[in-house]
């Protein structure tokens, strides 16, 4: 097995986790871009959407973009900026044919696709859409073999490879920017999603409750060290919930008009803020900071990815998040 290497990855990296705006259809794409290319104007190193066909957060039938569509159109607005996926449902493609699409997107890119997967977990859209969900054990099994097969495609390579739920033979991947497309796998699993990072990721990104982190780092560590793998090599990022306003009192409001929103009562704020206490970041920009630094920096993760779904299609949002949050990843 060749073994990636951790380069730095993702530093600062920003997700939108959907596309609900408030803008008209023929307003959201623009409304996308505009967040692209602030996130990149801002420092931001990544940026991740989101790979669903359904909302996720609120009524399912919320505006839904269909994810590598929408980055190959990102790819053209924007110069810099890293693009993926958080995270790439593996049971909705089949692996040659997503290695394919993440070397394409590359292509046009010009060296800036990044592959962010995971096992897939949203029932409705497997229903839905006609995609088998099977056992948690049966989607964990199909990653792993898809991994076998898109690593070696990202390399140049041309595997054959039977499994029980993939098969490819002599398959071919050109053209090529590069041979090193970087893995990201994202998820909490302890046994599972972090044995598979350290067999096969570059990047592991890392969503849970900040006062998790030191029993995730050290099963990671655990898990790197039964694949023989040495732990520095695979970089690790915090997915983290982040309100930002001027004013923390206007950040709180945010947080809760948000809320409010999605699940629709105001008498369930509470309860559903509550359930997100553990990842969430609200504040000034230097209180904001703060609270990263303290519940997540310091537990040893290698960068931060953030989302801003209350307020990060704001014009000046990102700007200020960059300028607080650039200093502690740099």
């Amino acid at each position: 097995m060749s073994v990636p290497t951790g380069r730095g990855i993702v530093r600062l990296g920003f997700q939108m986790p959907d596309f609900n705006f408030g803008a008209p259809v023929d307003e959201l794409f623009p409304a996308i871009v505009a967040q692209a290319q602030a996130a990149e104007k801002a420092g931001f190193d990544t940026l991740f959407l989101t790979d669903h066909f359904y909302q996720r957060f609120g009524p399912p039938n919320g505006p839904t973009l269909e994810a590598y569509t929408t980055l190959g159109a990102i790819a053209a607005v924007t110069e810099t900026i890293r693009l993926s996926t958080m995270v790439t449902g593996n049971t909705y493609r089949n692996p040659a044919l997503l290695a394919k699409i993440v070397t394409t997107l590359d292509v046009i890119s010009r060296g800036r696709a990044m592959l962010g997967i995971g096992a897939g977990w949203f029932e409705l859209e497997h229903l839905a859409y006609g995609y088998e969900f099977g056992t948690f054990t049966d989607r964990f099994t199909k990653l792993d073999e898809a991994l076998q097969i898109i690593a070696p495609m990202f390399r140049g390579q041309r595997p054959s490879f039977e499994g029980t739920w993939y098969r490819v033979a002599n398959v071919i991947n050109e053209p090529r920017m590069r041979d090193d497309v970087p893995i990201m796998l994202g998820g909490a699993g302890e046994k599972k999603t972090f044995a598979l990072a350290a067999r096969h990721a570059d990047h592991l990104s890392i969503g849970c409750e900040t006062d998790e982190l030191p029993r995730k780092m050290a099963a990671l560590d655990q898990r790197c060290a039964e694949a023989g793998r040495d732990r520095s090599t695979l970089d690790v990022s915090y997915l983290a919930f982040v309100v930002m306003d001027e004013s923390a009192d206007r950040a709180e409001q945010l947080i809760d008009d948000m809320f409010a929103a999605r699940v629709g009562e105001r008498a369930k704020v509470e309860r559903v803020r509550a359930s997100m206490a553990g990842k969430l970041f609200v504040g000034t920009p230097k209180q904001v900071a703060e609270q990263i630094s303290d519940r997540v920096l310091v537990h040893g993760v290698d960068g931060l990815i953030i989302n801003m779904v209350a307020n990060g299609h704001h014009p000046g949002v990102l700007e200020m998040a960059g300028e607080a949050l650039k200093p502690l990843v740099a």
